[in-house]
């Protein structure tokens, strides 16, 4: 009997979290100290696809197992643009999806991030001469950053935040 309520009250032990890989973890502290200096808070990301293979996609959804668990850095995704702050663009524009994505950016408030994830997304990729799609994201919306590859792993999108954070709170310190 001792034992049992013994080990409700006192603390657990468990087993120390040994990350494989070093410079996810890294970058991932970097990165939930950049958005608390930029924003104070979590950052909230939509992601929107614009006519993809769903690479990209599997990248992103890769961050939210529990392998990456990427909101424990601050970084959360949401269902609604209304919600974001930063619009994650996958895959080529295709001709169908162009008034979507511009509904998309104009729903999203300011200050309205873009980023550009894969290389479909970046310059239309290998559909960029198709009668169906106009380019990459660039061609109908502005886009803040483009993080390149085919499709770039859950280190490169991270690193790619990262970026965009420092160069946020680089424009804040000109301003000021």
């Amino acid at each position: 009997m001792f034992k049992a309520i013994a080990n409700i009250i006192r603390p657990k032990i468990t087993e120390d979290i040994v990350s494989k890989e070093e410079k996810f973890e890294r970058t991932g502290k970097e990165l939930k100290k950049e958005i608390a200096a930029v924003f104070g808070r979590s950052l909230f990301i939509r992601e929107l696809d614009s006519g993809s293979d769903n690479a990209a996609e599997i990248e992103l959804v890769n961050l939210t197992t529990p392998y990456y668990d990427v909101e424990r850095f601050g970084v959360s995704f949401v269902a609604s643009p209304r919600h974001a702050d930063v619009i994650i663009i996958t895959g080529a524009i295709t001709l169908n999806m162009s008034t979507a994505v511009r509904k998309v950016y104009e729903a999203t408030p300011s200050p309205k991030l873009v980023v550009a994830v894969g290389d479909d997304a970046c310059t239309g990729g290998v559909f960029k001469d198709s009668y169906a799609v106009l380019g990459g994201a660039d061609k109908i919306i502005p886009v803040d950053l483009k993080i390149p590859g085919n499709p770039p792993t859950p280190h490169a999108i991270l690193q790619g935040l990262l970026t965009l954070m420092k160069s946020i709170k680089e424009k804040k310190k000109k301003r000021s």
